[in-house]
């Protein structure tokens, strides 16, 4: 069944070199550069030994895959991937990472542990901690690296400026994964105070905090404070044993009748809720995460690690924002430019017609790229972006004017055969020639007039293939002996004004043109506008949302420390929920500014397009 799947075994994502630290493997971003779904991705971390493989082994429907170890030694390095079709929703992809296990004694390396750790908080939508026995004191201690988050994620690149600004640690529970807290091999009743409890409520009284704030009372809240601050959501399950354990050793290879029944019930029960709950990848702004861009998280995390420096939200997000909006400029230009090929043929019978192609061709190819592009930068991108198109326009336009020309030309040429062979044979040099030149010229012309499909140059063409004449037609009324002086100048009087009229006629016709291609440009840049504001109002929707949550989960949790008897730090609480407020109330003004200042930007982005001719 395995050697079936698309990802048959899993792959090495971010290797842990003893000697040159976290490294993130090829091959694992060739895999994820091929993932153009949104990624649910489902991160386990824990003490080493507590069995995290075969959970995340069984979590991708199979027994084996992520290397299960057998000693007392922590078996799996660095982070493991593993991509699968998602089994609940479709058009997605699973991503499940196996991380090294915490606190090998053999290691000793606690910061290692803790960048470990900290990837899997930035890389995944939900984390499970795998842990051993019972939610005591214990295991908090071993839970210690939750503490040290604040220090190893920054939100902002510039430090904070002013007492009124939240901290970025308070904001960690807006782009914070789920968090399920797992526990093996577990013994006791689900009792508190002589009543059955759930799982959840275990662990919502394993996190309650004690009242005080002497060092051992601080120490004791410390992790416990941090888990309530940072994961709003929170789920616990509860498992038994296994099997025997002399069977543990091949776990995987065990079949269910030798697998404890009340542990199958639970882990199927645990598996169904991770499939159906786990959400989406994103990061701040709510931007939804395919596999190519995780691949592009690790990269940017694991370098500025290797770097020395701290993962910041907002330089993650600039620089997944140059990629993205970059490609949303490609993949955008691309499609008008197919579009346009498929739906202009040239030559088309006015400019107007193909405007109205261009602007339904435009129209989906803004939608499209305003679906992929980030919000971060996206007017630097959007002028790119009507550079090119218009740039294309223009050839279109060039193209549609040289299609029309050469098939006018074509036509005059075939009309004026006969005139052509009348001209050798000196048909019109007699008496009476010119009026005989002057009728098959205008019989030419009206034939001309009737053909279909000239194009947008047909009057031009006409104007300068009869100016071409222009020489022929005054030789043959000098040499016209049936014409007295007086009809000849009368006859040269009414070419010119005939002449003066065509040129008005084609002067007219090119500025109406260039006013309707200005127009377009002005129809261009509202519909970029229009969909700017869109994209940004949307944005804005997102921020106040994610705003909204955070609030919500501080108010929540001011009433579960007043609950706590914690009133200081209720009142603490408080006061962030209100700066949060603040702020959200302020992101509107920001946002909305941008679309102000894009508006003559891009516009002057089209007229220069224009001016330069950029193909």
């Amino acid at each position: 069944m395995a050697s079936k799947l698309p990802m048959p075994a899993p792959v090495c994502l971010i290797e842990n070199r003893p000697t040159e630290g976290l490294v993130v493997q090829l091959e694992a971003l060739r895999v994820l550069s091929k993932i153009t779904q949104p990624v649910v991705v489902v991160a386990i971390t824990g003490p080493y030994r507590t069995g995290k493989s075969y959970i995340m082994n069984r979590l991708a429907g199979q027994r084996k895959g992520f290397s299960l170890g057998s000693s007392v030694q922590c078996h799996t390095k660095g982070i493991w991937m593993w991509c699968l079709p998602h089994p609940c929703q479709t058009g997605h992809t699973l991503v499940l990472l196996d991380t090294e296990g915490l606190g090998d004694v053999e290691k000793g390396d606690t910061k290692n542990d803790t960048w470990i750790f900290v990837l899997a908080m930035l890389l995944a939508s939900t984390v499970i901690y795998n842990s051993k026995g019972t939610i005591d004191q214990a295991a908090m201690e071993q839970l210690h690296y939750v503490v040290k988050l604040s220090d190893h994620i920054k939100l902002k690149e510039a430090p904070q400026t002013s007492q009124d600004e939240v901290e970025d640690s308070e904001k960690f529970v807006s782009f914070f994964p789920t968090f399920i807290w797992v526990v093996r091999d577990f013994t006791l009743q689900l009792e508190l105070d002589g009543k059955e409890i759930s799982a959840d409520d275990y662990l919502q009284n394993g996190l309650r905090l004690k009242a005080g704030n002497s060092p051992e009372v601080q120490h004791y809240n410390q992790t416990r404070e941090c888990i309530r601050r940072y994961f709003p959501e929170r789920k616990c399950f509860v498992f038994d044993q296994p099997a025997h354990k002399r069977d543990l050793v091949h776990l995987e290879e065990l079949q269910d009748d030798k697998i404890d029944p009340e542990f199958q019930q639970q882990l199927e029960k645990f598996c169904s809720y991770v499939w159906k709950n786990s959400p989406l990848k994103t990061i701040p702004g709510g931007y939804v995460i395919t596999g190519n861009l995780l691949g592009r998280l690790a990269e940017t995390y694991v370098g500025t690690i290797r770097r020395g420096a701290v993962p910041c939200l907002e330089s993650t997000v600039l620089t997944l924002a140059e990629t993205v909006n970059v490609a949303a400029v490609e993949e955008a230009v691309a499609l008008y430019r197919d579009l346009m090929e498929q739906r202009v043929k040239l030559p088309t019978e006015t400019v107007r017609e193909l405007l109205e192609l261009h602007k339904q061709c435009e129209q989906e190819m803004l939608e499209l790229f305003m679906a992929r592009a980030f919000k971060e930068d996206i007017t630097t991108s959007q002028m790119e972006l009507v550079r090119q198109v218009e740039a294309i326009k223009e050839k279109f336009c060039a193209d549609n004017d040289q299609a029309s020309r050469d098939k006018c030309e074509a036509a005059l040429r075939d009309l004026s055969q006969a005139m052509k062979r009348r001209i050798n044979n000196g048909t019109y040099s007699m008496s009476g020639g010119y009026q005989l030149f002057r009728e098959d010229q205008k019989e030419l012309v009206e034939k001309y007039q009737e053909l279909p499909g000239k194009g947008v140059m047909a009057d031009a063409v006409l104007h300068e293939f009869l100016e071409s004449k222009k020489s022929l037609a005054k030789s043959i009324l000098s040499t016209d002996l049936a014409l007295t002086e007086k009809d000849k100048e009368l006859k040269r009087k009414q070419e010119q004004q005939e002449r003066a009229e065509r040129e008005s006629k084609v002067q007219k016709k090119k500025e109406a043109e260039e006013k309707q291609k200005e127009q377009d440009r002005s129809r261009s840049s509202k519909a970029h506008i229009a969909l700017l504001r869109k994209k940004l109002e949307e944005h804005c929707e997102q921020k106040q949302m994610e705003y909204k949550r955070m609030i919500e989960h501080k108010l929540k949790e001011v009433d579960a420390l007043l609950r706590d008897g914690s009133h200081d730090k209720a009142s603490r609480l408080k006061n962030v929920a209100k700066k949060l407020e603040k702020e959200s109330s302020d992101i509107k003004d920001k946002i909305m500014n941008m679309v102000r200042i894009a508006a003559p930007i891009l516009f002057t982005a089209a007229c220069v397009a224009v001016r330069m001719k950029v193909i």
